[in-house]
């Protein structure tokens, strides 16, 4: 099922590759809609670090599916957008593409900066990756995200980490229960 899934966005995404202009495919119905512009509110607060309006658009039941195991709810996120203030300040977002429907948005996603510090599998120093964000929505609010991350992007990553100085909190790093 994954496999057949990673293949398909695979698919989809050198199928659109063919335009640099972002553009959004979904239907138009009102819950499509209202999808896309939950998914536009959390992308703006990764861009200005401002989490406010993550409780009015975010179940309480959200899990985020991370390298580090399932985080829950809405603090978590709010947690993990910080962190992204605190150690990549000049973090920037380019929506190459987005697909919607009722239940899903799928977004391809370009991101550059300069990380601060060392992570394991992530060194400091700048960065340039491209990511297919797919996110789940129920009754108009966010409730589940992948991310994955392209092949190359993985690669360049893949030097040997420096020991941190700084570490994720707890809120971020601890698995869900």
């Amino acid at each position: 099922m994954r496999k057949t899934f990673m293949l398909a966005c695979i698919a989809i995404v050198c199928l659109s590759a063919c335009n640099n202009e972002p553009k959004t495919v979904s239907s138009t119905d009102d819950e499509t809609k209202r999808n896309i512009e939950v998914s536009q509110i959390v992308n703006e607060a990764f861009r200005t670090g401002d989490a406010s309006k993550i409780d009015s658009v975010v179940s309480p039941d959200y899990i985020d599916h991370t390298d580090r195991g399932d985080m829950k709810g809405p603090d978590s996120l709010k947690a993990g957008i910080k962190w992204i203030h605190d150690n990549m300040k000049d973090m920037k977002m380019e929506l190459r593409r987005q697909w919607a429907d009722k239940e899903y948005v799928s977004s391809w996603m370009r991101f550059t900066g300069t990380n601060e510090i060392a992570m394991p599998g992530f060194p400091a120093g700048p960065y340039d990756w491209n990511t297919i964000e797919l996110t789940r929505y129920k009754d108009g609010k966010l409730v589940e995200h992948w991310g994955f991350m392209e092949i190359q992007s993985v690669a360049k990553m893949m030097q040997p980490a420096i020991e941190t100085k700084k570490v994720m909190p707890d809120s971020i790093s601890k698995k869900a229960k």
